[in-house]
């Protein structure tokens, strides 16, 4: 069972058939994915989709479908995950999020990543979520940043998943702790 969560103007729920073709349609966008690896093709995308409720069974958390009701059926998803690599800051929970274009610079995943962290303190009780993304990805690091997370430099780590000299394996790390998202 995958728990509804609301804003003042988003809602995250759980996926539904509808939401293939678009999420599909996002993650073959050339924009959205500019900082990741590669486009997804609709198999991928389908797949991911189909491993979320799992997810939710076994942790607890996982990516719920964003929707803007009366504007976007469907605007991404944003959510909590465990983070599947070694780094210097795991084991952690990431907080992450992608968004179709039409969606961008509304505020819309600040407002629903609010709603997640809300979710990951009180319900989860997690003691601290992070995030991370490449230097370039200045969108994403706002939203960071406006959550009240936090980086310093000596915390940027070479992501394992992706090979030396790969141009998107350097990220920054930002952390938020439950102590200080309680105290904002």
């Amino acid at each position: 069972m995958i728990p509804e969560l609301r804003g003042t103007r988003v809602l995250l729920r759980a996926w539904k058939d509808s939401d293939l073709a678009p999420f599909a349609a996002m993650n073959a966008d050339p924009e959205v994915m500019q900082h990741f690896p590669a486009i997804l093709s609709r198999s991928e995308s389908d797949q991911l989709v189909a491993r979320i409720p799992e997810y939710f069974e076994q942790h607890g958390f996982g990516l719920w479908a964003l929707e803007i009701p009366g504007e976007f059926p469907f605007a991404g998803f944003v959510g909590l995950l465990r983070v599947s690599f070694d780094a210097h800051f795991t084991p952690a929970v990431e907080i992450a999020w992608r968004l179709t274009r039409s969606a961008w610079g509304k505020s819309y995943a600040t407002e629903a990543a609010q709603c997640v962290l809300k979710y990951a303190f009180e319900v989860e009780q997690l003691q601290e979520v992070v995030s991370f993304t490449v230097p370039a990805n200045l969108r994403s690091q706002a939203v960071m940043q406006r959550l009240g997370m936090h980086t310093k430099a000596e915390d940027n780590f070479e992501h394992p998943k992706l090979p030396s000299g790969h141009p998107l394996r350097e990220h920054v790390l930002y952390k938020l702790k439950r102590s200080e998202w309680i105290s904002q």
